[in-house]
């Protein structure tokens, strides 16, 4: 660390915000709020917090030696070489800070789709009062004593196996370096990924949890929507890329699984054009699962600890690992 650190944040932190970030720093802290202010301020910076950099960022930013991402996935820099082992930054990641709002969004999810809750508003924005639930086929499914399969189990996935043990669930899940015999608290049995088969076979609702990496592009495709029980629900809150869309499409309309519940898509906005947007066996929200009015505050507190571990020589929390991809 230089004695000029300058530390920039292209988020909007508040002022409060600021002025914590400014304490643990000890030095000038400055949020930008445009790409102009950011291209003036980056020669100077050191610290940046963003969820973008620009693809030149080696030219405008000389001194720049850390990027705490503004979000948890950092696949939308890997064009931009900054997450490469050789660039010269450290990388840290705000995964986690988003675990308990996007848990919560996939117990939503589930518990629509099981009531058939969008159906129900639209019939009241038509002003329809059913006289019987069988009329509309409107459902009435459970989650206690069912299977759901969890796959990564990360933050966002521990937390969606406690949320989902505390209704009665059945918990499987897969873990990148799962062993024989592993236990895991709220979870019945762990899977390493190469049995993803087993645990799609078993689950009445799948969650994707994963990374993008090389690894995981395109991990659901047809093999594995066939894989899966008629009237299984698949909720992902990961990357579009971790399914491939035409193959849901044939599964959803052919009924190979129960359902969809899609807070990302392969491309992003989804084309107006889609079949998925009037899908009646999809649920669709546009990137908002992590969206919450404490994400600021969960952020700032992060990384005011990372500035003063930053300042004092201490590991970083979060850092980026190029050889995982996350």
């Amino acid at each position: 660390m230089t004695e000029s650190l300058k530390v920039l944040s292209t988020f909007p932190f508040s002022t409060t915000s600021q002025e914590v970030l400014h304490q643990a720093a000890q030095t000038d802290f400055l949020c930008v709020t445009s790409s102009d202010e950011l291209y003036d301020r980056l020669g100077e910076t050191e610290v940046l917090c963003s969820y973008w950099v620009p693809d030149n960022w080696r030219d405008l930013a000389p001194h720049l030696r850390w990027l705490q991402a503004a979000g948890a996935g950092v696949d939308n820099l890997q064009s931009t070489g900054i997450l490469a082992k050789d660039s010269g930054v450290i990388v840290t990641t705000a995964i986690g800070i988003n675990a308990t709002t996007i848990g919560e969004y996939v117990i939503g999810s589930m518990l629509m789709f099981n009531r058939t809750w969008p159906e129900m508003v639209r019939l009241q924005d038509r002003h329809i009062w059913p006289l019987s639930a069988n009329w509309y086929k409107l459902g009435g499914r459970e989650l206690v004593d069912q299977t759901i399969g969890i796959i990564g189990l990360g933050h966002i996935g521990r937390r969606v196996a406690h949320l989902a043990a505390a209704f009665g669930m059945r918990v499987l899940a897969t873990h990148r370096s799962a062993r024989s015999g592993e236990v895991t608290p709220n979870v019945h049995q762990v899977y390493p990924l190469s049995q993803l088969h087993e645990l799609l076979s078993q689950s009445d609702y799948v969650v994707l949890a994963i990374p993008l990496t090389p690894e995981t592009e395109f991990l659901i495709g047809e093999v594995e929507l066939r894989a899966m029980k008629p009237h299984a629900y698949l909720v992902n809150i990961a990357r579009g890329r971790i399914i491939d869309e035409r193959a849901l499409l044939r599964a959803l309309r052919e009924r190979w699984i129960g359902g969809a519940g899609l807070d990302v898509a392969e491309a992003e906005p989804l084309p107006a054009d889609s079949p998925l947007f009037s899908m009646p066996n999809v649920i669709l929200t546009p990137h908002i699962s992590g969206v919450s009015v404490h994400y600021e505050q969960r952020l700032s507190t992060l990384f005011a600890d990372n500035l003063q571990r930053y300042r004092s020589g201490q590991p970083l929390l979060n850092l980026y690992d190029p050889t995982r991809n996350y």
